[in-house]
């Protein structure tokens, strides 16, 4: 008996001893223990490659699900080949796929709970089953035929080698705020091609007009293809309907050697029902209350898609990640955020409401706009569509940001002759209590308006011989008097694409968000093209003369006879126009008399201060005591 127990002890010694380290440099022996769940070194949101392209990791944050498959060509889509691991938090799942060829592109879904398929939030590239063969190969050459047969749904495509864009003018300087004039441009009716491409081959046109900023209307993927992007589906991914990702940054890069910076409008208050963030956590009529990122119900009245809710972690934390994301990739030199009011959790049924000081909505453009500069400091752009309380657009401006200023309304009633509505002096900052001009972007038209010209030839005033309505000529004449006051308004400026041509079909043609007919037949029309020219005269003037950002400015913009008044050390200038249908009298104190120059032309020379003269409708001058360069 005790020589069967000496036995034992010598065999659990020996096990024991296997089972511990070895103190004289000896292996170590372990137990088999469970795969780390944890993130490998050099994973991130969605998929990073590792082993020199031939693996990946992927990951996708999806809190509370009970499995997801990585499926896709690598695994001829089988969701049982590649089951994901969750990390211990429960929020994140991983994988690792092997044996990739680097130069390969992969198309790859997630398989979640075993019956939702969803393509990558992060993902830079999607293929889309319904609306991809709409797509010329001049747009987008050899694009990746969709995997038909295979799965459903929009679909991801990951591959390591990407094509590299080589830039090519890396020290452009930004145009300083106050000198900014944007020009809003839809890539889709620009020209016939619709493409990045087609678009460059216009550039010396807005060149010679003077801009020297391009606002891209979205251009990250959105459902359809005839959309004006305001219904985002994937923010890493450039849609495909208008070229290339290389293409966008070629865009980029060649507006830059001419002097022009990209403004992207992007869309970060509402996304649609393509979204993966939306379908995972979805009743089938609106998102559930544990999805991480967006609301149950939106917030506010104007809201279409489904609404963000910018208070919580998830959402800042991918909001943040898109705008990186385009600004080193793309070297853009600013954002347009659409809707930027919306960025609250206050909630709201009408606009009274909507608008009032927020402090949790600027608490989060603060943040935005803290982190965009953490990024980039070199003077980025950060335009906001906020139209709230002057109290919150002040704030938000002496941060640094930028707040859209529409006059579209009051200034086109001045062009159609309707004088009533026509004080357009919410142009001027003071009138918002800002202490800069340069915090507030002024224009006339945007996307979102309708066309003056439209509305001067089918609404516009008349008396006696002189008529707007239905008088081509008469109509453009009266654009370019707006023209002149817009540009003397102190500020950065914008124009909507065509706006200097007088575009004049209704927004609505085609619905509103439908193709418009592209016009530039208006090019060897005289009348339009002497409002181009206009436009590009005044333009010069505004980045020529600093006095256009005077700081010293009076107006009266309340009758017929309407006037500006700019003044600063050297010079003064005056803009002064009639509006009227009829001849009225301009009497105007000019400060000093002597001879004045009209920088269209001409001079007149003052006995007083006061400029006392008969102007016919539609009448303009623009006078300096100096010549204007």
């Amino acid at each position: 008996m005790k020589k069967i127990i000496y036995l034992l002890l010598i065999v659990t010694a020996f096990n024991t001893s296997c089972k511990k380290s070895s103190t004289d440099g000896g292996t170590e022996t372990q137990t088999p223990q469970q795969p780390s769940t944890d993130l490998p070194a050099g994973a991130k949101d969605g998929v990073a490659f590792i082993n020199n392209g031939t693996s990946a990791i992927v990951t996708l944050f999806a809190p509370g699900k009970t499995s997801v498959s990585l499926i896709g060509e690598f695994n001829d889509w089988s969701a049982t080949a590649a089951a994901m691991k969750k990390t211990a938090d429960g929020n994140t799942w991983w994988i690792q796929i092997d044996n990739l060829n680097p130069n390969t592109e992969y198309a790859y879904q997630f398989f979640i709970d075993g019956k939702l398929k969803v393509a990558d939030p992060y993902s830079e590239k999607i293929l889309d089953p319904d609306n991809d063969k709409f797509i010329s190969a001049s747009v987008y050459p050899n694009l990746k035929s969709y995997p038909t047969g295979k799965t459903t749904g929009n679909v991801s495509v990951m591959q390591a080698n990407q094509p590299v864009y080589n830039w090519k003018n890396n020290n452009f300087a930004r145009p300083d705020k106050n000198n900014l004039v944007i020009y809003e441009m839809l890539i889709r009716d620009f020209t016939t091609e619709h493409s990045y491409a087609s678009t460059l081959k216009k550039l010396d046109y807005l060149v010679n007009m003077g801009i020297n900023a391009i606002e891209l209307m979205p251009v990250n993927e959105f459902e359809g293809n005839l959309s004006w992007g305001y219904n985002p589906s994937f923010y890493f991914a450039a849609d495909k309907y208008y070229g290339t990702k290389t293409a966008l940054q070629n865009f980029i890069d060649e507006c830059h050697g001419k002097g022009i910076a990209v403004i992207l409008d992007m869309v970060l208050n509402h996304s649609f029902g393509q979204s993966p963030m939306v379908q995972m956590y979805f009743d089938g009529a609106k998102p559930t209350a544990n999805n991480p990122w967006f609301n149950v119900d939106a917030k506010h009245p104007f809201n279409v898609g489904y609404d963000f809710n910018h208070e919580n972690a998830a959402t800042k934390k991918f909001s943040k990640d898109v705008m990186k994301f385009w600004m080193q990739q793309y070297k853009i030199d600013g954002f347009r955020f659409d809707l930027s009011k919306g960025f609250t959790q206050t909630q709201s049924t009408d606009d009274a409401v909507f608008r009032k000081y927020d402090a949790g909505r600027v608490a989060t453009w603060k943040d935005y706009n803290s982190y965009i500069k953490s990024i980039d400091p070199n003077n980025f752009y950060v335009i906001l569509e906020h139209f709230a309380e002057e109290s919150e657009e002040k704030v938000l401006a002496e941060d640094g940001m930028m707040l859209w200023n529409n006059l579209n309304y009051n200034m086109n009633e001045a062009t159609m002759g309707w004088l009533g509505s026509s004080d357009f002096s919410y142009g001027f900052y003071a009138k918002h209590g800002f202490s800069k001009a340069d915090g507030l972007i002024t224009y006339i038209e945007s996307h979102d308006e309708e066309r003056l010209n439209f509305k001067n030839i089918t609404y516009g005033n008349a008396s006696g011989n002189y008529t707007i309505n239905g008088n081509l000529a008469t109509s453009l004449k009266r654009q370019e008097m707006a023209a002149a006051f817009l540009f003397a308004t102190p500020g950065p400026k914008m124009v909507w694409q065509f706006g200097e041509l007088g575009y004049d079909v209704n927004i609505d043609f085609n619905g509103r968000t439908g193709e418009k007919p592209i016009k530039w037949e208006y090019l060897n029309e005289p009348n339009r093209k002497a409002l181009y020219d206009v436009y590009a005269k005044l333009i010069k003037l505004k980045r020529n003369n600093s006095i256009f950002n005077a700081t010293n400015s009076t107006y009266n913009l309340t009758s017929g006879i309407k006037y500006i008044k700019l003044t600063d050390a050297s010079n003064t200038v005056i803009v002064v126009g009639n509006f009227d249908v009829v001849s009225q009298n301009a009497n105007i104190d000019f400060g000093a008399s002597g001879n004045w120059i009209d920088a269209f032309g001409g001079s007149i020379n003052l006995t007083s201060n006061t400029y006392n003269a008969t102007l016919a409708p539609g009448e303009y001058h623009v006078f300096s005591k100096v010549a204007l360069k």
